[in-house]
């Protein structure tokens, strides 16, 4: 599967987003979007209707953690959405993942692609010791995380682009990474901790990196979008 940018929509309201779509109609390359919780729960099913009726590609990214029979019924009412990508936490078990994927699948046998989370990129080993009471470095947790979301079916993790090169040894090349925690060289991380530039992110193995502020909060966002593509995508 190829390589690509996918945008972190952070916006709260379906104008702001599709005022912020409108700057790519002239572009040459129509991006990969992704939607999360603050857009999601402010504006509902309508407002990804209305950036598919664009003809984007779409990630939708609500990382679901609940007991497994809810996230299968969850996913089922997803899955009507029409959307390319969602996620869950792998945190949430093996069995929790497989009842993930059985619900998102239909009765056709296609589906979204579906990746777990495994740690979040604003996740610090600290953190993850003293507030999770999780005592293993944060890169065998990262990779065990990633080899349940395998074993469990699914087509791939979030995860840091740092760690990518890593789950694609242990669980082979195919095995998507999605990796947020991208920022240009000479921009801020913001409250990421676990980051990296798009070219460097490229030679890790990143398979999709997500970016957000970087190109939504800049001057010229279809020249940050375009950057990150001859970045990341490019040969």
């Amino acid at each position: 599967m190829g390589k690509d940018v996918i945008i972190a929509l952070d916006f709260s309201t379906a104008e702001e987003t599709l005022s912020f779509l409108d700057k790519f109609a002239d572009n040459d390359r129509k991006p990969y979007v992704k939607v999360g919780m603050e857009l999601y729960y402010a504006e509902g099913p309508a407002i990804i209707k209305a950036i598919k009726k664009r003809g984007h590609k779409l990630f939708l990214d609500l990382k679901l953690h609940d007991i497994p029979n809810t996230v299968r019924k969850a996913m089922s009412v997803l899955s009507n959405l029409d959307v390319d990508m969602v996620n869950v936490h792998a945190a949430g078990t093996i069995d929790m993942m497989k009842a993930a994927k059985e619900g998102l699948t239909r009765e056709d046998g296609s589906r979204p692609l579906l990746i777990a989370v495994t740690q979040l990129t604003s996740t610090s080993q600290e953190r993850m010791t003293n507030e999770l009471l999780i005592e293993e470095d944060i890169d065998k947790v990262v990779i065990k995380y990633a080899e349940n979301a395998d074993d469990a079916g699914l087509d791939g993790v979030v995860c840091s682009p740092l760690e990518a090169g890593k789950i694609h040894s242990a669980c082979g090349r195919n095995f998507l990474t999605v990796t947020p925690g991208v920022r240009f060289a000479d921009g801020d991380k913001g409250d990421q901790v676990r980051v990296t530039t798009p070219e460097r992110a490229k030679e890790i193995g990143s398979d999709y990196i997500v970016v957000g502020r970087p190109i939504t909060q800049a001057d010229d966002p279809v020249a940050a979008y375009n950057r990150c593509v001859a970045e990341f995508v490019e040969e």
